[in-house]
């Protein structure tokens, strides 16, 4: 009985640790249908990968913006290479207890949807988009700090 209990005891509290769930998506206009749709929220979303050092630094910017204001979605868009999926980038979302929501963009063509998001972006990350009723207010550079993220964010939103 006693072996019989060390063995269901871990199993008991499995379901506790839950991996990040995270879409993925083929092309940028499926993304943009399903995900940033709803025309009365306010989305911050974030193109990232886990290969990029800036891109990580900020990462815990977009968490604190996505738990302390409440005005807006924030939505993590990863842009890292298609065969590391599960084995780099679902690792780290777990690794470091990602909350937000992220959708993994597998889409090569950068030339078909980069001028989807904005037509002048040259595809560099991290990079960020704000939409708001529609309108989109794009920039390309790593926020240094939440403090910066948040009142970029607020300043283009109110």
């Amino acid at each position: 009985m006693k072996y019989l209990l060390c063995l269901i005891f871990p199993l008991l509290f499995s379901n506790i640790i839950v991996a990040q769930k995270v879409a993925v998506f083929d092309n940028y206009s499926t993304l943009e249908k399903e995900i940033l749709s709803d025309k009365n929220s306010v989305y911050v979303v974030n193109f990232w990968a886990t290969w990029c050092g800036p891109c990580v630094k900020e990462l815990p910017y977009f968490e604190q913006l996505n738990s302390e204001n409440i005005n807006v979605k924030v939505v993590l868009v990863s842009l890292d290479f298609k065969n590391q999926f599960e084995s780099k980038l679902i690792p780290f979302l777990k690794k470091k207890s990602i909350k937000s929501q992220v959708v993994f963009l597998s889409d090569s063509n950068y030339n078909a949807w980069l001028p989807l998001v904005d037509k002048d972006w040259s595809g560099s990350i991290p990079a960020t988009l704000i939409i708001k009723n529609g309108k989109k207010t794009f920039v390309e550079k790593a926020f240094s700090s939440y403090q910066e993220l948040n009142d970029y964010v607020n300043k283009i939103i109110n």
